[in-house]
Order: structure tokens, then sequence, then C-alpha cells
């Protein structure tokens, strides 16, 4: 998962709210950082998506496979 994949997944899945969780949810999984300080720390886009999954309880079945652009057809 890219940086830019991470902002997709995350803006389609909390929509509004998101950027206030990217800035402001603490997340235990990443070292208490919230996951713009985990990202600017270097933690990979899928390990800090899959801990703010976790934090906010977001199902499993809409954890894999976000954030990726639909695939340019000829």
């Amino acid at each position: 998962m890219r940086r830019s994949e991470f902002q997709r997944a995350v803006e389609a899945e909390f929509g509004r709210r998101a950027q206030a969780l990217v800035n402001d949810l603490v997340l235990p999984g990443m070292g208490d950082r919230t996951a713009a300080q985990a990202l600017d720390a270097g933690i990979p886009p899928r390990e800090v998506w899959l801990a703010l999954c976790v934090e906010t309880d977001v199902p499993e079945s809409r954890r894999h496979g976000v954030g990726r652009l639909e695939p340019r057809r000829s």
C-alpha cells in the first residue's frame, strides 16, 4: 500500500472524520503515535492502515484491497 492508497482508503472508510482520525487518534499498535506520526516515522502505510482499522473496529472484510484505483480500461 502506498501513502496515496492509504489516504484514499481512510477517506473512503471514514468520510469527513478521516483527517481528524489520522491526526488525532492515538494508535496503541503504533507505539502510541497517531497515524500521521507513524507514517512520518517511516512505518509502512499498510501497517498504519491495519492499526487504524483495529482501533476503530473496521470489519476485516473492509480492510484489504482498499485504496487502490480501478485499473484503466483500454
